[in-house]
């Protein structure tokens, strides 16, 4: 199990404090697999660039498939750069995985599974027990993406600093996701009018 499917599973099991796209989910699981892959020693962090580390690919398919596609070279991808492309259609792939495996990707009611007594899979059991837990990475995740509620005092800790790095990426990624749709929907907007007007 890895963090980025207990951040899907969450996102699927918890009523979010806003809604919740899919673009800003699949940049939350980049960089859930980047915290994973980090604080295994797969993938090292040096300042904000992502580099290869010494230790060998892990067992999960998705997650040895994040570790395959780091760029070798320097100067390697920054933190936000790997989200970008690795977050790519992520949310489809983990929401894929999870049917694949016999765990249903669909929400079983408003309250978290582990709560109502629903769970229905050790995996939801498992991020059920860490949301309830508040673990922080996943708990910081889940605020970047909207499921959770940002407190006064940032993201909930302690946190190492490569994944308060980690996190900080996440949410100037979805800020600016936010920022590219709204001038999106304006630009519309006014091409609508501009077409009404004729």
């Amino acid at each position: 199990m890895t963090t980025a499917q207990d951040l899907l599973i969450v996102s699927l099991d918890v009523p979010p404090a806003r809604p919740v796209e899919r673009g800003e989910l699949s940049l939350a699981l980049a960089g859930a697999e980047l915290i994973d892959l980090v604080e295994a020693g797969v993938l090292v962090l040096a300042d904000d660039r992502v580099t290869p580390g010494t230790a060998p690919a892990p067992a999960d398919r998705l997650l040895a498939e994040a570790a395959a596609s780091v760029v070798r070279r320097e100067p390697y991808e920054s933190v936000e750069e790997w989200l970008w492309r690795r977050g790519r259609g992520l949310t489809q792939a983990y929401t894929a995985r999870m049917e694949d495996d016999g765990v249903p990707a669909r929400p079983r009611g408003r309250r978290l599974a582990g709560r109502s007594g629903a769970a229905d899979s050790p995996a939801r059991r498992r991020a059920a027990e860490r949301w309830a837990a508040g673990e922080p990475v996943l708990a910081g995740l889940a605020t970047t993406t909207g499921i959770r509620e940002e407190e006064g005092d940032g993201f909930p800790g302690p946190l190492t600093d490569e994944v308060a790095t980690v996190l900080v990426a996440v949410g100037d990624a979805v800020t600016e996701l936010t920022a590219v749709r709204q001038r999106r929907s304006v630009e519309d907007a006014a091409f609508d009018n501009v077409w009404r007007g004729f």
